[in-house]
């Protein structure tokens, strides 16, 4: 272990290094609201202004009496998938937000599609077996079971979307300060002083 140790004259820089390191990290952690994406919370797509047509509409159908967010764009079949998927996802969702990749507007990915669908079956399948809708029309129960449920329901819950600017009068929580109560205290009490 002797050969990892630095010279006494690089202690003091290396330390005041890993000092900047380590506090830069806590910073973007805290910037980002790193632990709020552990959460189910809708107003966590919010961190990223982009979302706000995706909230707004959301906020403003039936789903959200009953479902937020992560019910229909996260796997539920176990929790280790999930937040596999969460941590994937959000990873190339905060990367293309950091290098300004993002479209003007937002498409889901075939793998979002596949858990969307699987969600949608896994929370409505009483519509789908329910022998009294089958019986009508088998040409139809056969034909719904070979689309994507947004081919008929393209507007649910989201409407239409088709920009930035598609929900102009949509209310949605304005983002918070990322600077701590304690760090605004102290400036206000700085500010009196002078």
């Amino acid at each position: 272990m002797r050969f990892m140790t630095p010279p006494d004259k690089w202690k003091i820089p290396i330390i005041i290094m890993l000092g900047i390191v380590f506090g830069l990290a806590f910073l973007v952690f805290y910037i980002a609201k790193a632990p709020s994406y552990l959460s189910d919370k809708p107003e966590t797509c919010m961190n990223c202004h982009i979302m706000a047509p995706q909230y707004a509409t959301w906020a403003h159908s039936s789903h959200r009496e009953k479902t937020n967010c992560n019910e229909c764009h996260v796997p539920h079949n176990n929790i280790f998938n999930k937040y596999y998927f969460k941590a994937k996802d959000g990873l190339r969702h905060s990367s293309m937000f950091a290098l300004r990749l993002e479209p003007q507007v937002i498409f889901i990915h075939e793998a979002g599609q596949k858990v969307v669908k699987n969600n949608c079956i896994r929370c409505h399948k009483d519509l789908l077996t329910d022998d009294k809708m089958n019986q009508r029309n088998e040409v139809f129960h056969e034909y719904r079971k070979e689309k994507d449920c947004w081919d008929c329901h393209r507007e649910t819950p989201h409407g239409r979307v088709n920009s930035l600017s598609s929900v102009p009068y949509a209310r949605v929580p304005v983002a918070g300060s990322p600077v701590p109560g304690w760090m605004k205290t102290l400036l206000k009490k700085n500010e009196e002083k002078h």
